[in-house]
């Protein structure tokens, strides 16, 4: 009932006996309440008048405020504990995607790492708060009733008994329907959160190639399969609710109907009568309160076993050695490389060195490998064999600290945060002044975008406040690397991928020159880029076919040559 991953949490064992503990004390005032509100009812029953029942009233009452009060203390603690364990598993997620690097989110999708750390978090921490709770009381309450009700009448403890498993069988059965249900509907779930995003992404190209009609059924007929998943999953939760308080209504309806003949044939007294009678719908209730939120927690188990796929992952643990800062006298030789992707070879005899401050162009068609090499050049993707060298040193990875903390990345759609436009840009370099962001501003030719907003430097940007374009945003992420003086190396995965030639052109005059005095790999597959590279790595199915100056490789109409005339919708400038 509870999921295996729920009992890895921090303090969880505590939290659980204190549930426990508070649970026999609800169920000691469950008792009390029914014991002495029959008491009160029996005496009055017999001529006794109300003042003479002041103490069994007052018990009764007494009982009432501390079964409520313990639900209250119940829900506060178990509030600020599911609060506090997901914010643990949330930062520990985000913990482990930026140890894991971007190859964790291409596998994954980034719309379903996005939901999972957002809605999918939420969904645990209501998991976290139902489950602990429903399953302690369903674990004790019914079986202290059940003792109370066998030590008043023995026949009406012998039908609930027997009543209880059958129930419980009745609720796994339709529990692994609903399970199978809920499996498919958040698998439903995770596509069309990646699907949507995609697609977003993607909006200008589709809109250039008249693609995004087409996109827009496909988004709905995604939503439509999401919308009759949840649909099947509730057709689910209500039957099993229905049935659920139908069998259990029965159940106290024919203890009910033992009681009042087995009274009329002076068979039992009323006392023990009516006590049975107000406790029955009590054993009954912690079932029933765990199968009315049992649907509701379904998601929470699914997002709780599908963060702990990605915290289980393992984080690769390589020898760190000192790597000095990267200038014009340092080499880097890379020498029989090879990765692995979703159990397949990605890259493979990878070979190349370069020397000092260079622009290194990576080109090749969709599939080629491109991203694949930059995730390893940044240490985010491991290396299935392959010897590195850094000045003659031999380094065991590219994920070394003394390497990582001098990449910039920049990626096809950089991340604007939702904070100040000031903020944005120097997010990296926090103590920089107004008038070096305005310098980069003006470097980067964001000095419009500046002028119209009307706050300046303290717009808010980014989600759901001021949108940018793409061009922009690539802008603000130029704008941090020029602030950024400390860092050497820049990688580029397709930066330009989803702007307009126009705007492209008019950013590749901003960017060319923060390239200078840097080491600097770009991977794209637009052609123009690669007269301003000094050396070009042709990649084709995750080798290095070719490599060269851009008047070499054209001279040579090999590989190069090919590929330029396969991408003829590229001008070369």
């Amino acid at each position: 009932m509870i999921d295996q991953e729920i009992l890895r949490l921090p303090k969880i064992k505590q939290m659980m006996g204190l549930l426990a503990g508070l649970a026999v004390l609800q169920a000691l005032s469950i008792i009390g309440q029914a014991w002495f509100l029959s008491k009160v009812i029996t005496n009055l029953w017999s001529g006794q008048s109300l003042p003479q029942q002041v103490i069994p009233l007052g018990i009764f009452f007494l009982s009432f405020l501390v079964r409520h009060g313990i639900t209250w203390l119940k829900d506060k603690w178990l509030d600020q504990y599911a609060v506090t364990q997901a914010a643990f598993l949330r930062k520990s997620l985000l913990k482990k995607v930026f140890e894991l690097g971007p190859q964790i989110v291409q596998q994954q999708g980034t719309g379903n790492v996005t939901t999972m750390t957002l809605d999918g978090v939420t969904q645990v921490e209501n998991y976290i708060h139902l489950i602990l709770s429903k399953v302690m009381n369903m674990m004790i309450l019914p079986w202290l009733i059940l003792l109370v009700i066998f030590y008043l009448d023995t026949t009406s403890g012998i039908i609930l008994l027997i009543v209880f498993p059958l129930i419980i069988i009745f609720m796994i059965v339709l529990g692994y329907a609903a399970q199978a249900k809920a499996d498919r509907q958040y698998k439903s779930f995770q596509f069309l959160s990646n699907h949507f995003i995609d697609s977003l992404r993607g909006i200008d190209t589709l809109k250039l190639f008249g693609l995004s009609r087409l996109y827009g059924k496909s988004i709905y007929k995604t939503s439509e399969n999401f919308r009759k998943a949840t649909m099947s999953t509730l057709k689910i939760a209500i039957l099993s609710t229905f049935a659920l308080d139908f069998f259990t209504t029965l159940s106290i309806a024919i203890v009910a109907v033992f009681l009042g003949l087995r009274l009329l044939n002076g068979g039992i007294l009323l006392f023990p009568a009516l006590t049975v009678l107000v406790l029955a719908p009590e054993y009954f209730l912690p079932v029933r309160d765990f199968a009315n939120d049992y649907h509701a927690t379904l998601d929470g188990k699914n997002a709780v076993s599908a963060i702990r796929e990605i915290l289980d992952q393992p984080t690769p643990v390589f020898e760190q050695k000192e790597i000095p800062t990267w200038s014009e006298k340092n080499t880097l030789k890379v020498n029989h490389l090879a990765v692995n992707y979703e159990e397949k070879e990605a890259l493979k005899e990878i070979e190349f060195s370069v020397t000092g401050f260079k622009k290194i162009g990576i080109i090749g068609m969709s599939g080629s490998g491109k991203s694949t090499l930059i995730n390893a050049l940044s240490g985010f993707q491991s290396l299935e064999k392959g010897s590195l060298f850094l000045n003659d040193q031999q380094i065991p990875s590219f994920s070394q600290k003394d390497w990582q903390k001098q990449l910039l990345y920049i990626p096809q759609t950089p991340y604007v945060f939702q904070l100040s436009l000031r903020e944005n840009i120097a997010f990296y370099t926090p103590n920089v002044t107004d008038e070096e962001i305005l310098k980069a501003i003006e470097v980067v030719g964001l000095t419009s975008l500046v002028a119209d907003l009307p706050e300046g430097l303290d717009t808010q940007i980014g989600n759901g406040s001021r949108p940018l374009s793409g061009g922009q945003a690539q802008r603000i992420a130029l704008a941090r690397a020029f602030l950024d003086k400390t860092r050497h190396i820049l990688l580029f995965d397709e930066p330009t991928a989803h702007l307009d030639i126009e705007t492209e052109v008019e950013l590749k005059e901003k960017m060319l020159p923060l390239m200078d005095n840097h080491l600097v790999f770009f991977a794209t597959h637009r052609l123009h880029w690669m007269r301003q590279m000094d050396e070009i790595l042709v990649l084709e199915k995750g080798q290095i076919v070719e490599q060269g100056s851009f008047e070499e490789l054209t001279a040579r109409k090999g590989n190069f040559y090919n590929l330029t005339q396969q991408m003829r919708r590229e001008e070369v400038v």
